[in-house]
């Protein structure tokens, strides 16, 4: 007669080979997010590590690969057979049009409410009907903030050429720009903006004066969706459950927020509550995954106007949904 031990190890083996077991986590894999660490963008991805939602989701995620945006996003994701990356979607959509074989999968950051647009406090300067024959700074030539700027402009009514647009690099160098006089107005987005603003004036907020714009995506390569479709459908559960979480524990978040991105336990809750509470015409800065597909159209027509993006975009043939949730599939 056999053991009671030994029959116990034997059922085991054969549920398991008969797929009856208790379902196996998705193998771990690291993922990529532009300006991880540094940008709001990311912020629910250190909830979701911190509070295990993606282990629970079946999206183990063994790491996170940061970078500076852009291209090099794509090229980590590439080059370390990653399955899921978060990207501006202007970078995607161009990658897409040059025979990346890339998805778009979900539309994560549906708003530029990080951004305002910041003076010296002893600037004469109070709003946007101001800077007529002044200068705003952008980073970089073709850059999100060059295309924001120019929209701001327009936005306040001012003149095509009443207001000088200068590249000042990154957003630190902006506000150096700014001090030596080289600019009269910079960007400031979240996190910078809860931890200097003290020294600076408002004359320009972006949930207040622009439209909601698509500002980060989630992608896939069709190679990695064919492959790892679980582990990815995990990581966007899983960052959909931090959003939850951040809303209704926003100081918990906040305190979560300013480990992973070194800055202090208050200006980590002020962020999170900020942006947490924004509203952009009704829609919120940090989204479930569901596209809002005014968003993403409004953000390719701006991102043409400084030569970002040329040539037609064909939404349609770039998105797939399947990913999602089902009851986030719906294109909004």
């Amino acid at each position: 007669m056999m053991k009671p031990a030994r029959r116990q190890v034997m059922i085991g083996a054969m549920l398991a080979s008969a797929g009856l077991a208790r379902p196996a986590q998705a193998q771990a894999a690291q993922i990529v997010v532009s300006n991880y660490a540094v940008s709001t963008n990311g912020m629910p991805y250190a909830v979701a590590l911190e509070k295990g939602f993606f282990r629970e989701e079946r999206g183990d995620v063994s790491g996170i690969i940061t970078s500076a945006g852009g291209g090099t996003t794509l090229r980590n994701m590439i080059a370390g057979g990653v399955p899921y990356a978060e990207v501006n979607p202007t970078v995607a959509i161009a990658a897409i049009q040059q025979g990346l074989d890339l998805i778009m999968i979900s539309d994560n950051v549906l708003t530029v409410a990080e951004f305002v647009w910041a003076t010296r406090a002893d600037s004469p300067i109070r709003s946007m009907a101001d800077m007529r024959g002044r200068k705003i700074g952008f980073t970089n030539p073709r850059s999100t903030s060059q295309a924001l700027a120019n929209m701001l402009v327009q936005q306040a009514g001012l003149p095509q050429g009443s207001v000088e647009l200068v590249r000042t690099g990154g957003f630190g160098e902006g506000m150096a720009a700014l001090e030596r006089g080289i600019a009269d107005a910079v960007p400031l987005p979240e996190p910078l903006w809860s931890q200097h603003g003290s020294k600076y004036r408002v004359i320009a907020s972006a949930s207040e004066l622009l439209p909601p714009l698509a500002n980060v995506i989630g992608v896939t390569t069709r190679n990695m969706a064919e492959t790892r479709g679980d582990f990815i459908r995990g990581v966007i559960r899983a960052r959909r459950r931090a959003v939850t979480f951040m809303h209704e524990n926003p100081d918990e978040a906040g305190d979560i927020v300013a480990r992973v991105y070194n800055i202090p336990p208050q200006v980590g809750k002020t962020v999170v509550r900020n942006l947490t509470t924004s509203r952009t015409q009704g829609i919120p800065y940090w989204g479930s995954g569901q596209f809002e597909m005014a968003g993403l159209v409004r953000m390719v027509e701006l991102q043409k106007s400084v030569g970002a993006l040329t040539g037609e975009v064909d939404l349609a043939k770039m998105i797939d949904t399947s990913f999602l949730p089902e009851d986030i599939r719906a294109l909004a």
